[in-house]
């Protein structure tokens, strides 16, 4: 089993920047996608980036298209979320999920194999 734990959010200005960071342990990473979601309160989770196991194929939402930046180290483990620009309306709570399967991250599936427990991210205007 895989467990993710994620790191980095906490409270920036409108225009600013912050790098999330996702680390899995457990058994093994090999081979997962991963993904970025966000969820404001009395809203549906949404996908905000998606990266596949090699990292040859990325996905970004409409919203964070050229101000978001997912990438990952795989020797380390980790996946992180790169995020410039940022907008109040970016305010959430930022999850990390790892499937096997990209197309199902990138569908943005609510069943999705492994979850973090979020970390959450403020931007002030």
């Amino acid at each position: 089993q895989v467990h993710l734990v994620e790191s980095g959010g906490g409270l920036v200005q409108a225009g600013g920047s912050l790098r999330l960071s996702c680390t899995a342990s457990g058994r093994t990473f090999s081979g997962y996608a991963m993904g970025w979601f966000r969820q404001v309160p009395g809203k549906e989770r949404d996908l905000v980036a998606a990266i596949s196991w090699s990292a040859g194929n990325t996905h970004y939402a409409d919203a964070v298209k050229g101000r978001f930046t997912i990438s990952r180290d795989n020797a380390k483990n980790t996946v992180y979320l790169q995020m410039n620009s940022l907008k109040p309306e970016d305010t959430a709570v930022y999850y990390c999920a790892a499937d096997r399967h990209y197309r199902l991250v990138v569908a943005g599936a609510p069943y999705l194999e492994v979850w973090g427990q979020g970390t959450k991210v403020t931007v002030s205007s």
